[in-house]
């Protein structure tokens, strides 16, 4: 046995104390910093070959986890953009230099620009859905990400290229001669559109009964008849037990007509038109809007981003993306609450909330760090003694060193 493997195994034992006791620091520091991820030290013996007579001491290894896939709890906030993934899954942020990082820390609020930023200063990721666009996931990358900004969503205008409508037309109205406009017909409605530039366009919907069962259906804009390059304009139904009012097979179930001052096609669906015995309804869903301000940011469970104008239109523009790795507990933790992958983790693989084994996202709640206060302050103490009794161990080594050297005087 050497007396200085001894010193020097006491010193390898202060040192992984010390390692414990720096990660229970870091631990009580974050206790409150939103979806921070525990760290602890843990213990590995490194033993020396010794002989049958002879025992050579060895040392202890310390090895640093993270425990990134425990959740902590959730607490419930008063802004839409503060958010929690529930589940799998982490925010796909960036930061000024354009690095993209994994993270749980959603505390996010628009910067001086409108882009959505956490406490840390990086930037939410997500996919440009504006007009319908539908998102173009790279599922092995972040390809396609583009930063969320809520003040793109502002004054925007939105041409109307599609109506769903919901009518019924009164089977007991007498017939009259076609074709239906202002001087001639038995129904009349309205419908507001806009134009490429947001103007609002009033379309009158005029019905004329020309026949049992069949009706005569145009559009005008004001006192001009807008042509129907689409299907023809006249509706049959089907009053058989069959068919109970619907449209007949044989019947076009849609108009299409173009407003002024738009470019697109206005397409009408009818499909769901009936003649039964009520009186005559007609209600539409229009699409398109008006440039008006945000009057605030609504985010659902599937992570789309709504910009709710003050006009009352409601604007679907981003979709957030959620990113995970095969391993999360190997992520390397970065500066600023945030995660980068590498080899033990594995490849980072994006996708949409609630799909591929993802979470989803929750607004109005932000994630707590999954700290136990009470474990970490009994870690503490145990690596606070274990300091103490390894000095002890160096400490009588030093003390038998110095006997050995004190032998000869």
């Amino acid at each position: 046995m050497s007396l200085y493997g001894v010193m020097r195994t006491g010193v390898s034992g202060m040192n992984a104390q010390s390692n414990k006791l720096s990660t229970v620091s870091d631990n009580i520091a974050n206790v409150n910093t939103t979806g921070y991820k525990r760290a602890s030290t843990e213990f590995s013996s490194l033993i020396l070959k010794s002989g049958s007579g002879n025992y050579d001491s060895g040392a202890v290894e310390t090895t640093v986890r993270y425990a990134i896939s425990d959740p902590g709890n959730y607490h419930f906030t008063t802004s839409t953009t503060d958010l929690a993934v529930q589940g799998n899954g982490f925010f796909v942020v960036q930061d000024a230099n354009g690095n993209n990082f994994l993270t749980r820390a959603g505390a996010f609020v628009p910067d001086e620009t409108g882009n959505l930023v956490n406490t840390a200063g990086f930037q939410l990721m997500g996919y440009n859905i504006a007009n319908g666009a539908v998102p173009n996931v790279a599922a092995n990358g972040f390809g396609g990400l583009q930063v969320i900004n809520v003040n793109q969503m502002a004054l925007q205008a939105a041409p109307s290229t599609r109506a769903t409508v919901a009518a019924n037309l009164d089977p007991s109205a007498t017939a009259i001669a076609a074709p239906a406009g202002p001087a001639n017909y038995t129904s009349k409605t309205s419908m507001v559109t806009y134009d490429n530039i947001g103007n609002a366009v009033t379309l009158d919907v005029y019905a004329a009964k020309t026949g049992a069962n069949t009706w005569d259906i145009q559009v005008y804009n004001g006192a001009t008849a807008l042509t129907t390059p689409g299907p023809a304009t006249t509706f049959t139904f089907d009053v058989t037990a069959t068919g109970k009012g619907r449209l007949a097979a044989a019947s076009p179930t849609a108009l299409s007509v173009a407003i002024p001052g738009g470019s697109a096609a206005f397409n009408i669906d009818m499909s769901a038109m009936t003649q039964v015995a009520a009186a005559f309804d007609f209600k539409a869903t229009v699409d398109g809007n008006a440039p008006s301000a945000v009057e605030k940011v609504n985010i659902d469970d599937k992570g789309i981003v709504t910009a709710v104008l003050k006009n009352g239109t409601t604007l679907p523009s981003f979709q957030i993306a959620l990113a995970t790795v095969p391993s999360p507990d190997h992520l390397t933790p970065e500066v600023g609450n945030v995660y980068s992958p590498n080899l033990e983790s594995g490849n980072v693989q994006v996708g949409l909330a609630g799909q591929g084994g993802l979470g989803t996202v929750k607004s109005g709640a932000l994630e707590d760090s999954n700290v136990d206060l009470a474990d970490e302050l009994t870690s503490m103490i145990e690596a606070q003694r274990g300091f103490t009794a390894n000095s002890k161990s160096f400490q009588t080594g030093a003390d038998l060193l110095d006997v050995v050297v004190n032998l000869k005087r």
